[in-house]
């Protein structure tokens, strides 16, 4: 529970509640001085789910003193990441700010779409609170080291809560792989997956799928980019602002809509 004089930061993921990652995010927020911070993840791995809830089902919050928070209050949710920041901000008080991860991988250009630890951060948006996504690359042997970046995040959050966001927007931040050159406030890159379909057999003949595909940026040259930053070493803050309509089609649109 949050103490009613003193700011609270919710710690959520998409990775589960076991991952180093946000055990290295919750620490670092508790070095925060006069913050208090608890942690709601999913009890396993719900990565690539977006922005999913849970309806047609209850949900379980079980507080999880195993998953080495010390201190922290942890609980673990059998749901979406959505659905941890739905549960934590109802059950355990409304926080100053949520931050989300940090990614075991990178959340970059179209990823964002997709990504369960960016929706994570979109819930707190339609909650009004204002949130961080933070992921990091694992190196080429994907191995973690998330010591740098979580005191990074720290000291972002520490400024957001400071000065806070605008309405309905987000940062979505990635950490490069090895130790950051610089950071880099970036656009929205145009890296996707083009999606490939793999089908195969099993021993009683039935078929099956899987989902593949090919990671392709057209402008990972682009530092000005999210992924063109990362891939050339930099950290990549990325203001996100989550707003569907396309403003400047509406009147173009009114003058061929059929009427009824």
């Amino acid at each position: 529970m949050t103490t009613p004089s003193r700011p609270s930061i919710l710690v959520a993921n998409d990775d589960g509640i076991f991952s180093p990652g946000i055990k290295a995010l919750a620490l670092a927020m508790a070095t925060l001085p006069d913050v208090d911070v608890m942690v709601v993840a999913p009890d396993v791995e719900q990565s690539a789910v977006g922005h999913g809830i849970t309806i047609r089902r209850p949900l379980r919050f079980k507080h999880t003193a195993s998953a080495g928070f010390g201190a922290i209050p942890a609980y673990r949710v059998d749901g979406t990441p959505a659905d941890c920041v739905v549960l934590g901000v109802h059950l355990l008080g409304r926080p100053d700010l949520i931050v989300s991860g940090i990614n075991l991988g990178p959340n970059l250009g179209d990823d964002l779409t997709h990504s369960g630890t960016v929706a994570a951060a979109i819930e707190g948006l339609a909650l009004g609170i204002p949130a961080i996504a933070f992921s990091q690359q694992g190196t080429q042997d994907g191995e973690y080291d998330f010591a740098g970046s979580a005191a990074y995040a720290a000291r972002l959050a520490a400024q957001v809560m400071q000065r806070g966001l605008p309405p309905r927007t987000l940062l979505n931040v990635n950490f490069p792989r090895t130790r950051p050159a610089g950071v880099r406030v970036t656009r929205v890159g145009e890296h996707r997956w083009e999606d490939t379909i793999v089908t195969r057999h099993d021993p009683e003949g039935r078929e099956y799928h899987w989902v593949a595909g090919t990671s392709t940026a057209p402008d990972r040259h682009d530092q000005d980019t999210d992924y063109g930053a990362v891939d050339a070493g930099m950290i990549s803050v990325t203001p996100v602002r989550l707003d569907l309509t396309a403003r400047d089609l509406i009147g173009e649109v009114q003058g061929y809509v059929p009427g009824v």
